[in-house]
């Protein structure tokens, strides 16, 4: 018999038990690996989960007073009581249109006890709410029981998604009708986009329609049967839309808020997409019969499970190599003499201690390698929140020109108040609306101030996209207009195309404007006359844009420091302004310089890339 046969069949036992060992060890690992990121991503949404619900809940909590309070006008009762009054109902139709403004809702308007509008704030668009019956609406029947109707679908006559809220208008304890204000969602909902994951709201019969997925809109999260659809079509809250469900293969239930399931290409769609897993949870909002769901995709789940069967899988591997040499080193040290054997050992000590300090190496190159991206991470995030706080010292240092501009209409509007209050008492209706037309242009001019201020205080990704020069410039005016009005500073452009493109962030070429701009008007604080010119020459595919004041000018001292972090010339501020406004040029791939003009006073040169 030959003696290689147990051999053999000891190697094939040996090689089998490894494989099972080798197997049972990667699925153990991939279900721990599974089972603790699903954990992490579980508590990690439930805590998203609940930042959307609050934000959706406070934008819906704004307008719910606000058909309560229209309630009590007498405006509205006196026109439910005598209904046909022109004067009246155009008038209705103005203070309508002027509350639906201010409280930047959808739209306002009011409905006689039989469902038919009389007034709204829409009457002199295309397609007014005026004449339209709208009992057919959940929320116009729970206001004539006497209670706050809530409700969310496609409106009839505009076909655009809102949320209702409706109120009985009484007489006493007689109810004439009811008052109904509707808000836009979109805006929300265009907030909530851009991320890992997706938020999906359902109605009670498990309809979405508000989500992050525009492909999703007024599908279903499960089949509808016939009584749901029956409900939804009376209601007519999707009035023209064929609800289809998502093309949900499995599920897999981890608690009574959390599953797993694996969505399929949707009917209509390219069947090659291919499906895809999703961890998704749910959080009940019972004041308005919703469901919001977030639905967080399970790729990060396989990566780390691959990373994990990719390291375990490498450990196996070196364990064998190691167990291989092991054994070659075991047979050679029996095959050799004892002086050859003390010589190999010498030289396996010393390939030990190779290895051993290679291996101490790269332990600490790769924990080198991890600090140094932890600290540029670090140094990232800080120059971001430097930029961003710079952006809003601007703020503060305006704030006392802003609080000038907002305090001016506010006083203003007071004076048409009391106007109007005695114009009312006298039946000068005419005199009343005029009032009226003025405090809706006032309170225009602080929206647009406000807005403006908060576009250019958010926080922004720093991607370069084309910009028009001509509106990042007048941007910067408007934002520094307190400020240039305080001083009697006259901003002089020179004539510019509008249609002229940088590649620029749009929020920092503004913070670098504002910055630079801000900078002339401070520097000319003991000049009678105080101008600010902007000039511009494009070249072949570079952009260079000048800002030049009469001021005092910039010392040969203080010249060549002047873009250094920290130094400044002011008794107050920190010296960050101008060294920020380079670096945010230079990340957008421009150059920023300063000079002494020949004709007096201080240059700056800015270079920008034309789109």
């Amino acid at each position: 018999m030959d003696r290689r046969e147990p051999n053999l069949s000891k190697k094939w036992l040996v090689t089998l038990i490894v494989a099972g060992l080798y197997g049972l060890t990667l699925w153990q690992i991939a279900e721990l690996v599974q089972e603790q990121t699903l954990s992490e991503m579980n508590i990690n949404g439930q805590r998203q989960l609940n930042i959307y619900v609050t934000h959706l809940k406070g934008q819906l909590e704004k307008y719910e007073f606000l058909p309560e309070l229209l309630s009590t006008n007498a405006r509205l009762v006196e026109l439910l009581k005598r209904p046909g009054d022109r004067e009246r109902t155009e008038a209705l139709n103005r203070y309508l249109e002027t509350i639906n403004t201010i409280a930047n809702a959808s739209d306002t308007y009011l409905m006689n006890r039989e469902g038919l509008t009389i007034a709204a704030s829409n009457w002199q668009s295309e397609k007014p709410f005026i004449g339209r019956n709208f009992s057919f609406r959940p929320y116009f029947q729970q206001a004539m029981q006497g209670r706050l109707g809530r409700y969310f679908a496609l409106g009839s006559t505009s076909g655009r998604r809102g949320y209702y809220f409706a109120y009985p208008v009484r007489n006493l304890e007689e109810i004439l009708g009811a008052v109904v204000i509707k808000v836009d969602l979109t805006l929300l909902e265009q907030q909530w986009r851009g991320r890992q994951e997706e938020v999906v709201v359902t109605d009670p019969e498990g309809v979405i329609f508000i989500t992050t997925r525009p492909d999703w809109r007024f599908r279903s999260l499960y089949l509808l049967n016939e009584t749901d659809r029956q409900r939804i079509n009376q209601s007519r809250r999707y009035s023209g839309t064929q609800v289809e469900p998502l093309n949900i293969r499995q599920r897999e239930e981890l608690s009574d808020k959390s599953r797993l399931l694996t969505l399929g290409p949707m009917k209509g769609k390219d069947h090659l997409s291919g499906e895809e897993d999703y961890l998704v949870q749910r959080i009940p909002m019972p004041e308005a019969g919703w469901q919001v769901h977030l639905m967080t995709p399970l790729k990060q789940v396989q990566r780390r499970i691959g990373w994990s069967l990719i390291i375990t899988t490498f450990a196996f591997v070196a364990l064998a190599l190691m167990i291989l040499v092991l054994q070659q080193r075991y047979k050679r040290r029996r095959e050799r003499t004892r002086y050859e054997a003390q010589a190999n050992q010498s030289l396996r000590e010393a390939r030990d201690r190779l290895e051993q300090r290679v291996e101490e190496r790269t332990v600490d190159l790769r924990q080198e390698m991890a600090e140094r991206r932890r600290m540029e991470h670090a140094l990232r995030q800080t120059r971001d929140e430097l930029i961003q706080a710079a952006k809003l010292a601007m703020l503060g240092q305006m704030s006392a020109s802003i609080s000038h501009e907002i305090n001016q209409p506010l006083a203003a509007i007071r004076s048409y108040t009391d106007n109007a209050k005695k114009f009312l008492q006298q039946d000068r209706c005419d005199d009343v609306a005029w009032n009226l037309e003025q405090i809706a242009e006032l309170i225009s001019g602080m929206t647009q101030i406000s807005s403006q201020l908060k576009l250019f205080a958010r926080k922004t990704d720093g991607q370069r996209s084309p910009v028009l020069l001509h509106n990042a410039i007048e941007a910067s005016k408007r934002i520094l207009l307190p400020q240039l009005s305080r001083t009697g500073t006259e901003v002089r452009l020179q004539s510019l195309s509008e249609d002229i493109e940088v590649m620029a962030d749009p929020v920092r070429l503004e913070q670098v404007l504002v910055n630079l701009i801000g900078n002339a008007v401070n520097a000319m604080e003991e000049q009678t006359e105080r101008w600010v010119s902007i000039g511009i020459e494009p070249g072949d595919d570079r952009l260079r844009l000048t800002i030049h004041d009469n001021g005092p000018g910039i010392s040969e001292e203080h010249l060549k420091r002047i873009f250094d972090p920290f130094f400044t010339t002011r008794e107050t501020g920190l010296g960050l302004g101008l060294s920020i406004s380079q670096h945010i040029i230079e990340s957008m791939g421009g150059t920023l310089m300063a000079k002494n003009s020949e004709q007096g006073g201080a240059l700056f040169s800015l270079e920008l890339p034309l789109a």
